[in-house]
């Protein structure tokens, strides 16, 4: 998957995306407004009101399972994913994310979107000359379903305290929000 620095080609992965409710039809009509009106930087960090994010629902061989990463910053079990840092080809934006947070080589992705959501990210004060202070933004994240290959074993990475390869009714004990277990119904077919 090449990488690609033009909009457009989110544009139009958004834009074929069949949304099978009013939910998803609102993020992706959301979605498309906000790269029509951030042309140039909907795909970076430093559009200051929010960007596009991929995430990577990766799931075991046997499809029994998704790998969830404990998440040092928002300190919430989540799937992984994160910024695309001007890459506009957001499924491999998604492999990417998905290949350094679980340290697994030879994931495989399906390169349509699996589900859409946007949500807001807190505001973090300044981390050094390098890291400057974020004021509250918009995630506008793009989800597809990424499979690992057999014997994967997972490597913890920086952003994380841990990851979790995570059945569907061990999901409660986690106490992760509603977007998170929207992924494992739609992983898992139900």
């Amino acid at each position: 998957l090449a990488f690609d620095g033009d909009t457009a080609a989110a544009r139009r992965v958004l834009a074929a995306y069949e949304p099978p409710d009013a939910a998803q039809a609102d993020f992706r009509r959301r979605m498309l407004a906000f790269i029509d009106e951030h042309p140039g930087d909907a795909h970076r960090r430093t559009c200051l009101p929010g960007h596009l994010t991929a995430a990577a629902v990766v799931v075991d061989p046997s499809r029994e399972a998704v790998l969830l990463t404990h998440h040092k910053k928002l300190g919430a079990w989540l799937q992984l994913g994160g910024h695309l840092d001007g890459d506009a080809n957001l499924a491999a934006g998604a492999l990417r994310e998905g290949r350094e947070e679980s340290g697994i080589e030879g994931l495989a992705i399906e390169p349509v979107p699996i589900d859409l959501d946007i949500h807001s990210i807190p505001a973090r004060p300044a981390r050094g000359p390098d890291r400057p202070a974020e004021p509250e933004h918009l995630h506008l994240d793009v989800r597809f379903l990424v499979h690992a290959p057999p014997g994967a074993e997972a490597v913890v990475s920086d952003e994380s305290h841990a990851l979790r390869w995570v059945r569907p009714g061990e999901l409660a004990e986690l106490g992760v929000d509603a977007s998170v277990a929207r992924l494992f119904d739609l992983a898992f077919g139900r």
